[in-house]
């Protein structure tokens, strides 16, 4: 028996038999060529089969995982014509009149170690992603074929790492849980894991030459350990906490069309936060009140141009009905700090997070904050629309927000296009908003707390560096001095407030929320009914 820890990705109890991955360290030759020309050639073709190939992968993944999982493999494909990248290899070729697999797999191997030392953990996680495209190219350039992966018994998948082809080629059907030696919480396989509900464990120092396909396993992530070759007792003790887990998940499902009120009479709506229009089907698998953040950055990632003004409409109007008159609070552009977008020419920054970001793009670049305006007043005619921008810190930027409103208002107005006026708010996310959401609260309607930016800006911890999870507490007395405080301000102007930071989804702090007396608290689509029994159990 092997018990070992790791860092879970996505939190379950499963046990059943082990498939293991190995690494794919195929061994990739130096050969002097006398034509750099045609093995040129043989790279922008084994590109454009790479296209092909991931642009399958990405039907697939938009099927099973939803459009912001599937958005991944555009950005592979952007990945795959990077100049920088494309150019390093074609140097290579010209310069040492090398073979092309061996200038892609070394040009593959020194851009992953960039990204893999820089400081943001978000750029490191792209290490990988360099890594996978980089392995498409030189298995097209050898015409091997892509590992199959369809056709195993459900299993336990335990590798080195996992790329999102990988993961996305695999039959979700069949997989139990991941477990990997290395990974990131900020990867895209990470992500992938968390979209489709499957336990995983990553960080596991598991050496994969001691373990077998076909062996048995239980990872239990909720206790962040996974046992290799469990005695009987303890593969019976899973099996009854599976059970268990199971009959929560049933009484769960119970709670559905119920309202969120506590024994006392007191209500909270419970919204989602989704990423793009084809995550509200899991807000209404889930039964959550309306949808508390809508992150409008799917429309700007992966891809070479701003969208239009007729594809942002379209998107938010699609929500809007689709939502049916339930409340649909959308946030303006949040490009910057972690998501970087290149068309937008941000520019390297030594600070991201309290840089070039946020509502500060649109006001600096207003021509593409009022074509999202626009879109967003348009859209609204369809449904029950509210729009918050975020990063706030001042009255001035509100003020010169609502003048911007006012311009787009009148165009609208003049070309006699149908719009509705929206209910606006703002986030709270910073201590400077937290200090003067007395006046805020008298030009808005609404506020929503944005927990996550708040701590690291309140607490100066960098939420993404690890070596910094033992100081970063959102429990801190100071946070939640300053919800409460923002929550009386509000409410002394007669507006609501909602927490849509992960916060929101803590169930040790359900209780203290409705103390407080939040309005509304927005949550990933899967913690919804969690909170409700925690609400319709309580006596506050």
């Amino acid at each position: 028996m092997l018990k070992l820890s790791g860092k879970a990705v996505y939190k379950g109890i499963v046990m059943g038999p082990v498939a293991v991955l190995g690494k794919d360290d195929q061994s990739i030759k130096r050969t002097k060529i006398t034509d750099a020309d045609a093995e040129i050639v043989r790279v922008d073709k084994a590109g454009e089969q790479a296209k092909a190939q991931l642009q399958k992968l990405y039907d697939k993944a938009l099927k099973e995982v939803g459009e912001s999982s599937a958005a991944i493999f555009e950005v592979h494909q952007m990945m795959l014509e990077d100049e920088d990248y494309l150019d390093a290899i074609h140097n290579m070729i010209r310069t040492e009149m090398v073979n092309a697999e061996y200038a892609v797999a070394v040009t593959g191997d020194n851009f992953s170690e960039m990204f893999a030392g820089m400081d943001n953990d978000y750029m490191k996680a792209r290490a990988a992603d360099i890594k996978d495209i980089s392995n498409r190219l030189v298995r097209n350039l050898t015409g091997r074929e892509d590992m199959s992966l369809t056709d195993m018994e459900p299993s336990i998948i335990v590798a080195d790492d996992l790329s999102p082809s990988e993961t996305v080629q695999m039959d979700k059907e069949k997989i139990l849980a991941f477990v990997t030696v290395h990974g990131s919480t900020n990867s895209h396989t990470a992500i992938l894991a968390r979209m489709m509900n499957i336990p995983a464990l990553i960080g596991v120092e598991v050496d994969l030459n001691e373990i077998h396909t076909g062996m048995k396993a239980v990872v239990d992530s909720l206790k962040g350990e996974v046992i290799f070759d469990p005695s009987e007792d303890i593969y019976a003790e899973a099996e009854k906490k599976i059970q268990e887990e199971q009959e929560k998940y049933r009484l769960l499902q119970s709670l559905k069309g119920k309202e969120n009120v506590t024994r006392s009479g007191r209500k909270i709506h419970i919204f989602a936060n989704i990423g793009s229009v084809s995550d509200v089907g899991y807000v209404l698998e889930n039964d959550a009140g309306g949808i508390g953040l809508f992150r409008s950055e799917f429309l700007y990632l992966g891809r070479d141009d701003f969208p239009t003004e007729e594809e942002q409409f379209q998107a938010y109007k699609q929500v809007a009905q689709t939502m049916a008159g339930k409340k649909v609070v959308i946030r303006t552009l949040d490009i910057g700090a972690d998501k970087q977008v290149d068309y937008f020419h941000l520019g390297r920054e030594d600070n991201p997070a309290m840089g070039y970001r946020a509502i500060r793009i649109c006001l600096k670049q207003p021509d593409i904050f009022k074509t999202q305006l626009r879109a967003l007043l348009r859209a609204a005619v369809y449904g029950n629309i509210s729009i918050m921008y975020p990063m706030i810190i001042s009255v001035e930027e509100v003020r010169q927000i609502q003048a911007i409103v006012s311009e787009v208002e009148a165009e609208l107005k003049e070309k006699e296009i149908p719009y509705k006026m929206p209910e606006q708010g703002i986030m709270i996310e910073t201590p400077a908003a937290v200090m003067v959401s007395d006046e805020l609260a008298e030009l808005v309607d609404f506020f929503s707390i944005g927990t996550n930016d708040l701590t690291q800006y309140t607490l100066a911890v960098d939420r993404q560096n690890e070596r910094l999870d033992d100081f970063y507490n959102p429990h801190h007395k100071a946070i939640l001095r300053m919800l409460r405080m923002v929550t009386e301000n509000a409410h002394k102007c007669g507006k609501w407030v909602g927490i849509c930071g992960e916060l929101g989804a803590d169930l040790e702090l359900t209780e203290e929320f409705l103390r407080m007396g939040i309005d509304e608290l927005s949550v990933a689509p899967s913690m919804v009914l969690k909170i409700r029994k925690i609400v319709r159990e309580s006596e506050v």
